[in-house]
């Protein structure tokens, strides 16, 4: 028997169906369960979870009387009802696929719905069309009591936020939505702050030097500040980007010596897990912030290779003083990487500099 996880879009099989029709005819005993069931069931187990989410969506639009704000009343009416806050995330789709001549209206369902699930892919189309409005009201979203808001703000309009499409003008000219960012830059919540985190990441792939000399002039000394830029930048730590690793206080040459760099079992097969093991030593006699990471260069099926860089450890060394350090990792395929047999190169990264390589061979 197997004991794998259900796939993700599981989470909106046939019993869930029934669940969202059940809670439907609870707030409008009209509901035409049957039809529903019939158009949301209809090629289910062909359909990935993003088409099952709008599946839903498009299916209560085809059996809810119009007009476009009746079905919102009951939209609103269903949400608390609802049992998971990934499902509610049809609810703004509704809205993004059927409101978008009804703006303002359409502007407070999305605020409203991203409370019970999120509508962070539902803004963006509004972000298209109604790009200087929508940032407008986004703004406003900034400086909401309710952190599933403020979030909202940061996260819709992100550049290149995963599932979604590219918001090309955004990509372009980071400095639109610049003033969210701002007024986010120490929010209180952690849920808020990895946003403004991805968005600042996203942005590093297209304009690294705005998003470092933006960063300059934000408070480092707030610890909430701190904790933004440093995951915000972690794509240019990854690559050893000076300016990036002076802003988080790595930004000096490290004076250590690295000893015992061991990366075991020499040799290993696909599953099976690989230890990095090593030890830091000071040479100065001034504490020092180190970031060490370590990268693989990976086999690719042309024989050439494909560098990807790990976090180890971030912290504080003491003058004179040593840290071990030790990692597992298993080897295992990811639908973003193939492996292939051959010798596999390791590298330790301290503060962006190579200081130690070893190897290991991956079996066919």
């Amino acid at each position: 028997m197997s004991d794998a996880a259900p796939a993700l879009k599981e989470i909106f099989n046939q019993q869930r169906l029934v669940h969202i029709a059940d809670a439907m005819r609870e707030v409008y005993p009209a509901f035409d369960h049957p039809g529903f069931l019939k158009r949301a069931s209809q090629g289910l187990a062909e359909l990935s979870v993003m088409q099952r989410l709008a599946r839903v969506s498009d299916s209560l639009h085809q059996v809810l009387p119009g007009p476009y704000e009746h079905s919102l009343e009951l939209l609103y009416a269903l949400a608390p009802r609802l049992d998971s806050r990934f499902v509610c995330m049809f609810l703004p789709h509704f809205v993004a696929s059927h409101g978008t001549h009804d703006f303002a209206r359409s502007m407070a369902a999305l605020k409203f719905f991203t409370g019970f699930g999120s509508s962070e892919f539902a803004v963006r189309p509004f972000l298209v069309n109604q790009q200087a409005a929508t940032l407008e009201h986004m703004y406003d979203w900034s400086r909401d009591p309710d952190e599933h808001v403020r979030r909202l703000a940061s996260e819709g309009s992100r550049p290149r936020l995963p599932w979604s499409f590219r918001l090309e003008r955004l990509q372009a000219e980071p400095g639109l939505a610049a003033p969210i960012l701002e007024r986010l830059r120490n929010d209180p919540s952690l849920y808020v702050r990895k946003s403004v985190a991805n968005h600042l990441n996203d942005i590093t792939k297209d304009h690294p030097q705005w998003v470092l000399q933006r960063l300059q002039g934000w408070p480092l000394e707030q610890p909430h500040t701190a904790w933004i830029v440093r995951h915000g930048l972690r794509s240019l730590i990854k690559q050893g980007e000076r300016q990036a690793l002076a802003l988080i206080g790595a930004g000096a040459r490290a004076e250590v010596q690295v000893k015992h760099f061991t990366v075991t079992p020499a040799a290993l097969r696909l599953g099976e897990r690989l230890e990095l093991a090593l030890e830091l030593v000071s040479s100065s006699s001034q504490p020092q912030r180190l970031v060490v990471d370590y990268a693989i260069d990976y086999i690719k099926a042309s024989g050439a290779t494909s560098t990807k860089v790990f976090k180890l450890k971030t912290f504080t060394l003491p003058g004179q003083g040593r840290q071990a350090l030790a990692r597992q990792q298993q080897i295992r395929e990811f639908t973003t990487r193939r492996h292939y047999p051959g010798r596999h190169l390791v590298h330790l990264l301290v503060n962006g500099e190579r200081l130690a390589s070893a190897h290991f061979d991956l079996l066919p």
